[in-house]
């Protein structure tokens, strides 16, 4: 068996890396294929080096652009070493241009797709992730749906049953490991624990849109009034542009450069609070038992709300304060719905046995 694992973002470095951990630990025959879907190599390429991975095989370095033209390079740079590397199977994970043209790419090669995290629905199709996640599913022969509810979502879209597994979600197992490797780091921005909020903002539909990012630095504006604490943003190259070229002002809010993955981490894991319209941000507090903001209108991560750690507020400057006064002493004792970390050995296991039916 022969597996190619394609990421291009670092939220896919993050939990592919359990998957990638468990085909060296068991010898399987697997490259790995990085389109360089997001800004800076570099930064992807010490995220590698920090979680002790090994280097991708390939880098097709696309960089950013309009999603059609991303798209378009990513699926023919893909194709290519498809074509080259004659794969029994592809995995992808989540729902970025380059998932849907990894799985487009093998689909028509006619190269068995796997795609980790299923299933996954907001049921806004004016989010482009929503729209690549959707197209994925239906072209995908493996999926490892998270949870009940992405299985029970694929079924009404009539995938068929057999094709659904569910699997857990690999951040469980990544966040289980990653912690381990926290220990050993020096932590570079200077807090202390549980005595700040933490905040990440960077989709389009937030940052580029100029009323719903000024109520997301009002709505902080607010909360650092009413509670005192440091409020630390990480922020992204793109939400930084658009805060400059939206010339808004962020008294309160502590702007600091993005940070590498391990010291993120840490970040999350000692936050009062954390605010977000990051999905994976969104699990990951779940796992932690850190209480979330979420700072959207809808999320394809339901149980996180299901469960009590997590609140949508969207980007109303006085619900955003509202929803941090309610999880602000919100008690952590929910049950986390991804799994137990042993989804990357799951989905190992499966292959292996679905593939052989094939030899």
């Amino acid at each position: 068996m022969k597996i190619s694992i394609i990421l291009g973002t670092r939220p896919e470095i993050i939990k592919m890396s359990p998957i990638i951990r468990e085909c060296e630990k068991t010898e399987l025959n697997y490259f790995i294929l990085h389109t360089g879907q997001h800004y800076s190599y570099n930064m992807d390429k010490s995220f590698f080096e920090q979680l002790n991975l090994p280097s991708p095989n390939y880098n097709l370095e696309v960089g950013s652009s309009t999603h059609g033209a991303q798209t378009g390079r990513m699926l023919a740079g893909i194709e290519k070493i498809l074509l080259a590397e004659k794969p029994d199977v592809v995995l992808v994970e989540g729902d970025t241009n380059t998932v849907l043209a990894g799985a487009l790419a093998a689909s028509k090669l006619h190269i068995k797709i796997g795609h980790v995290e299923a299933g996954l629905r907001s049921f806004y199709r004016e989010m482009p992730e929503e729209i690549n996640r959707v197209l994925t599913d239906h072209c995908s022969d493996y999926l490892f749906a998270p949870t009940m509810n992405a299985r029970e979502n694929l079924l009404r879209e009539g995938v068929d049953e057999e094709k659904i597994f569910v699997t857990g979600n690999t951040i469980v197992d990544a966040v289980y490991q990653n912690l381990k490797l926290v220990e050993n780091i020096e932590i570079s921005v200077d807090v202390t624990p549980r005595e700040y909020i933490l905040v990440t903002s960077h989709r389009e539909e937030n940052v580029d849109v100029q009323h719903r990012f000024k109520g997301i630095i009002k709505g902080l504006e607010l909360v650092y009034r009413e509670y005192g604490l440091p409020i630390i943003y990480p922020i992204h190259p793109r939400a930084r542009k658009m805060l400059n070229s939206f010339g808004f002002k962020t008294n309160g809010i502590k702007l600091i450069d993005p940070v590498d993955y391990l010291t993120f981490l840490y970040l999350e894991s000692k936050a009062r609070v954390v605010l977000t319209d990051s999905g994976g941000v969104q699990e990951e507090t779940c796992i932690l038992g850190v209480p979330c903001v979420t700072l959207r209108d809808n999320t394809e991560r339901p149980e996180t709300i299901e469960v009590g750690s997590n609140i949508l507020v969207g980007t109303n400057p006085s619900r955003i304060l509202e929803g941090v006064g309610i999880m602000m002493n919100k008690d952590n004792g929910w049950v986390n719905p991804y799994g137990d970390g042993k989804a990357s050995r799951k989905i190992v296991d499966i292959l292996e046995k679905e593939l052989m039916l094939y030899a």
